[in-house]
């Protein structure tokens, strides 16, 4: 614990706000309910410490250098880890953070979850084309009831719904609310997840036609993995991914009253195994021993496919101009073939196939979300990558 603050003085109602989220986002479980996808397991192998990161300079935003190191400490990152072929390279953990611990991800489960309707597809068990409703039937009537789960995946339902990370009393709170991620209060009453995403309505687009970045999306396809495969979500995480990629720490995801798991922003893992996801997406869903976990197909498709149109029409086009958005992942669009996963507060997978450089970075950035960090944070990112090209 810090000396700034006390474990007393974080509540439910403050436990995402900073600076508590140093403790926080790295005990979860002490806050809102979860579900077990991993005990601790085997001892990582030792680090390489930040040497490569404190000797690497990149270029700030305005021209002046500025190495890696530094770049880590100002955007408040609590643990990063550089792999290639499998093996730390670098490594750098902040003086409050703790490697062992699994961290929140924030929306980097999107990138899980989207994996695991890729793994369950290829098991026969879920179609990326059918409505949604025919695994949800409660759906109907609401936003998705004729929506495809491919529009989940690619985050393009027509959804009446803002992402706003500050709101106290309107759809987002009520949103929280229902994860068991805010407190209820006198006059608010409580629902489960799925009570709540039945009730959301449309804007009057099209289906399809739009990038529209939208976390129930992913939680609605959080139950429509758990409906098609009838395994919840943690354990078919587990034995499906993070036991065959060969996973070593500790990790979990937060659940609802009625234990419906937070597929769009609940999952806590830690920084390396974080990075073991990357490498093997890296890999095209092969481990170093040659076991297919994720469907090559199901890879292929999120480099090959992905609606052009829709990202740049969509809300976050500035984000990559030159992106695309496919099965929860998100295409670079820097002509490396990189791709990212994505989470509030800071968190960043970032795979770099010319270089063979995966970065994971978990962080307790002050801000949910801000433009201005997120841009910088792809500078460094990118140039962090092609600098290990050449050592």
């Amino acid at each position: 614990m810090t000396e700034a603050f006390q474990r007393t003085d974080i509540t439910l109602a403050n436990w995402r706000l900073s600076p508590f989220s140093r403790y926080s986002f790295e005990h979860v479980a002490e806050f809102v309910p979860t579900a077990d996808v991993s005990a601790r397991g085997e001892r990582e192998a030792p680090s390489p410490g930040p040497a490569a990161l404190a000797e690497m300079m990149l270029e700030d935003t305005d021209g002046s250098p500025i190495t890696a190191l530094a770049h880590m400490r100002r955007s408040h990152t609590d643990h990063a880890v550089v792999m290639r072929d499998g093996a730390v390279i670098a490594e750098w953990l902040a003086d409050h953070a703790n490697a062992s611990r699994p961290h929140v991800i924030f929306s980097i489960s999107k990138s899980l979850t989207g994996i695991l309707a890729g793994i369950a597809a290829d098991e026969g068990l879920l179609d990326a084309d059918a409505p949604v409703t025919s695994y949800v039937p409660s759906m109907r009537g609401s936003a998705y009831g004729d929506a495809r789960v491919r529009d989940l995946l690619d985050m393009t339902v027509d959804l009446d719904f803002d992402e706003e990370y500050l709101d106290n009393g309107g759809a987002f709170d009520r949103y929280r609310r229902a994860m068991l991620w805010n407190p209820e209060r006198s006059e608010t009453h409580p629902e489960t997840m799925e009570g709540f995403l039945a009730t959301l309505g449309r804007r009057g687009e099209p289906h399809g036609s739009r990038f529209y970045y939208a976390s129930p999306n992913t939680d609605l396809l959080g139950l429509v993995i758990e409906r098609a495969t009838g395994i919840r979500y943690h354990r078919y995480l587990a034995e499906r991914l993070w036991t065959p990629m060969g996973a070593r720490g500790a990790a979990c995801v937060t659940v609802d009253r009625v234990g419906t798991a937070r597929a769009a922003g609940g999952v806590c893992v830690t920084t390396r195994d974080l990075a073991r996801l990357g490498q093997l997406v890296l890999d095209g869903g092969r481990t170093v021993d040659g076991h297919q976990v994720i469907p090559r197909a199901w890879i292929d498709d999120m480099h090959r496919n992905g609606n052009r149109q829709a990202w740049i029409v969509g809300n976050f086009a500035d984000v990559f101009a030159d992106g695309r958005y496919r099965s929860c992942w998100y295409d670079v669009g820097d002509g490396r073939g990189s791709f990212a996963a994505i989470g509030i507060h800071g968190q960043w997978l970032w795979d770099d196939p010319q270089s063979r450089v995966v970065i994971a970075k978990t962080a307790s950035r002050p801000d949910a979300s801000n433009d201005d960090a997120t841009a910088l944070e792809i500078r460094m990112l990118a140039q962090i990558a092609k600098a290990f090209e050449t050592l």
